[in-house]
């Protein structure tokens, strides 16, 4: 399976296998493995960041949590938390989906109800961070 370079400073190790045509990637986080699709694989690396590079516990982070949002059930990809309290919320997507004002504003819904102090949408490839301080997102550079 080729799997395309992603924009991180740090290369990471993953343990991947692979069961007939399907590949695996094991979470570390849920200790299972997964089936190994593009936004899987981008969710991955920032489990891997956040956890060797951030140095947070495992247990700061929650992976695809279920979020009720205007009477649906949405689903968000990662929350990095502080002493339980909300700190960045990251909405993922495969490398070939295109970020834009659209898949912003939906990180910006979802943050409306989990409140963090801030969000960060990747598709692994560009990355957007913002800031969210008196009602409104200031936008930050940001590398990993």
């Amino acid at each position: 399976m080729q799997l395309p370079k992603l924009n991180f400073k740090e290369d990471f190790v993953f343990d991947i296998k692979r069961d007939k045509d399907t590949f695996f990637i094991y979470d570390m986080v849920r200790k299972s493995w997964l089936v190994l699709t593009p936004e899987e694989w981008v969710r991955q690396h920032f489990v891997h960041y956040f956890t060797q590079i951030k140095k947070y516990a495992k247990s700061a982070l929650i992976l695809e949590k279920k979020l009720e949002l205007n009477g649906t059930i949405k689903r968000i990809d990662l929350l990095i938390t502080e002493k339980t309290a909300p700190k960045i919320l990251v909405e993922l997507k495969a490398p070939h989906i295109t970020l834009n004002e659209q898949t912003f504003e939906q990180i910006a819904r979802y943050n409306s109800v989990i409140s963090a102090e801030k969000i960060i949408l990747s598709n692994g490839l560009q990355h957007i961070a913002a800031r969210f301080e008196n009602g409104n997102y200031h936008f930050e550079n940001v590398e990993f």
